[in-house]
């Protein structure tokens, strides 16, 4: 199972971006868990310079804007 992570204050973008994270998860057919990091701290230690961000499995692979689907599926399943 694969672990993506939203780092980000809930705000429409974040929202936006675990949409885009859900449905490209569902299209690669790739089990995914899904958490939403709102704890600045817990942000900030993946050297994020702006939110929404999206890490996977660990590895922060995108930042500051909101990727397409089929971008979010090469990660999911590299």
């Amino acid at each position: 199972m694969v672990t993506v992570k939203i780092l980000g204050s809930g705000c429409a973008n974040c929202r936006k971006l675990e949409a885009v994270a859900r449905e490209a998860a569902a299209a690669a057919q790739v089990e995914a868990e899904f958490v939403k990091v709102t704890d600045m701290r817990q942000i900030v230690a993946y050297d994020l310079l702006s939110t929404p961000g999206l890490v996977v499995d660990g590895k922060l692979v995108s930042s500051g804007r909101i990727p397409t689907v089929a971008e979010v599926q090469k990660w999911l399943t590299a």
